[in-house]
């Protein structure tokens, strides 16, 4: 089994973006268990587009439609990537779909692995300010999933971080929460780019004090991103390139 066929399969399953990361570009990132990549040389990367008329009514709260997408989405990738799993697997080699979306400590906010870390060095987008990946297809505008496996994949490069001078993300956080910091690769840890407690207090109270929100969500960054605009190529002023 290749690159080409496992990605094709797992866009046949309604993947908008895959990418395979090496894991040895990951050595030492926070695992739990603290072994779970023990067994695995790859991880696949596995994104979905999010729906511009979802995000765009975004201003600077979650909106009850972008709850619901967040949770279809999360869902469909997780199927998806039960589905790469099953497949791989029919070909006699060893898979294992990490969730798309479960936090298991609510303190320290981790979960299994980072799908945004895997998909940095999968190729799939650069890290972006506000920490999100940020694609070049859909800037922001993903939601991923990862698959571990010991398939012997060539693996994807990363590609360069076109952030730039942008302050897109900055200026739109309702509660000032990014720091504005470039990145060449990946921050050292999240609030090298982050008041971190900012923005877990912000998502915190948007699931409490607003009814329709169920999940510690936002958007208001996603929709800021001009590289997720559906005018991409034109900055804030409408200039040229001018992230």
């Amino acid at each position: 089994m290749d690159n080409r066929e496992i990605k094709g399969f797992a866009r046949d399953m309604g993947a908008d973006l895959v990418g395979v990361a090496d894991l040895a570009l990951l050595e030492g990132i926070q695992t739990e268990p603290t072994d779970l990549l023990k067994n695995y040389k790859r991880a696949i990367s596995i994104g979905i587009r999010l729906a511009d008329g979802v995000i765009e009514p975004i201003e600077d709260r979650p909106t009850a439609l972008y709850q619901q997408h967040y949770l279809k989405v999360n869902a469909l990738l997780d199927d998806i990537a039960l589905r790469v799993s099953q497949y791989i697997q029919q070909n006699k080699a060893v898979a294992l779909p990490i969730p798309a979306s479960q936090l298991l400590n609510r303190e320290e906010w981790f979960s299994y692995i980072s799908h945004k870390a895997i998909a940095i060095a999968a190729g799939i987008g650069w890290q972006g300010k506000s920490l999100l990946v940020v694609s070049p297809e859909y800037g922001p505008r993903i939601r991923l999933v990862t698959v571990l496996t010991d398939l012997s994949l060539k693996p994807d490069k990363p590609i360069r971080n076109r952030c730039g001078k942008c302050s897109s993300c900055t200026d739109a956080c309702p509660v000032q929460a990014i720091k504005n910091v470039n990145t060449k690769w990946h921050y050292s840890d999240r609030d090298e780019a982050l008041f971190f407690e900012r923005c877990v207090e912000r998502v915190t109270k948007n699931a409490v004090e607003l009814p329709f929100i169920e999940s510690p969500i936002c958007g208001v960054c996603i929709r800021a991103c001009p590289w997720g605009a559906r005018k991409r190529g034109r900055g804030l002023n409408g200039n040229e390139n001018s992230y």
